[in-house]
């Protein structure tokens, strides 16, 4: 059961962004299960995998979030080292994690089938219960919602880390036109503190203003965190601790040519980083 955990866990977390309402699909999925006739089973993997699918579309029909709600970013998962518990390789890209929430539960779980699993229309029809026509037609759909390019959801640039350990040195020397040089001009902050953790702003846009924020934040409240460069949902990212604890995970979207900024989500719920181990 082991086995299947690990494979079961990236269908349930890529369409529910959550690394707890994923654990509680495949639980309930494994109950049902364990309790189910073997007559109704006639292919043990394809009967979880659907399962787990499914249930994880309901459960996001359940936990709809706030239309156009800004400030809800998904459950980061580290995708640096391997874990025994979690097949990492199939873990999107954060940055489509957050374009995923414009989707409705059958569209984002389409999608995902397709492109992060390599289903074909007939897979997807079958593992949702609907036509190849409607398969067809919820993908094309989705994509349409989707406004940008998609990229592949390993797509890191070989200098992350070393591109990360420059920006910590430009930030520690507070020089806001240095940092300006390493952003977009387009360049984004969403920050997702749960209600359980104030933050200065929730997003913010614009060269001059994402760089006077992410110098005020470094200034004001992370001087003395132990701070550690790490790769979450395949695209780098900086780990913030006090002492023992992570307090914020900053995830960057690089642009692919120029290298420069484009977004940083940063984690400040404390719920969405209990799942983030220090390497």
């Amino acid at each position: 059961m082991k086995d299947y955990q690990r494979i079961l866990f990236p269908y349930a977390y890529n369409i529910l962004g959550s690394s707890e309402d994923a654990k509680d699909a495949i639980q309930d999925v494994m109950v049902k299960y364990m309790t189910a006739p073997p007559k109704e089973i006639a292919d043990e993997k394809n009967y979880l995998i659907r399962g787990v699918i499914n249930q994880s579309i309901n459960i996001r029909k359940k936990k709809q979030r706030i239309a156009g709600d800004p400030h809800w970013l998904p459950e980061p998962i580290a995708t640096e080292k391997a874990d025994t518990g979690i097949n990492r390789d199939e873990i999107i890209s954060y940055s489509m994690m957050v374009l995923l929430e414009h989707l409705n539960p059958k569209e984002r779980a389409a999608f995902i089938l397709k492109e992060a699993f390599d289903y074909s229309h007939e897979d997807i029809a079958q593992a949702l219960s609907i036509t190849v026509e409607n398969s067809r037609k919820l993908l094309s759909r989705a994509k349409n919602k989707l406004t940008v390019p998609v990229k592949p959801m390993d797509e890191i640039s070989l200098n992350a880390n070393a591109y990360m350990e420059n920006y910590m040195a430009v930030i520690k020397s507070g020089d806001v036109k240095s940092l300006e040089k390493l952003l977009a001009e387009d360049v984004a902050v969403s920050t997702d503190g749960g209600g359980k953790i104030r933050i200065v702003s929730p997003f913010t846009q614009g060269l001059h203003e994402a760089a006077k924020l992410m110098l005020y934040v470094f200034q004001t409240y992370q001087q003395k965190n132990t701070i550690k460069p790490s790769v979450v949902n395949h695209q780098p990212a900086l780990l913030f601790y006090d002492g023992d604890t992570l307090v914020n995970c900053q995830i960057f979207d690089l642009e692919p040519v120029t290298g420069k900024i484009i977004r940083i989500y940063s984690m400040v719920d404390p719920d969405k980083l209990k799942n983030i181990k220090l390497h």
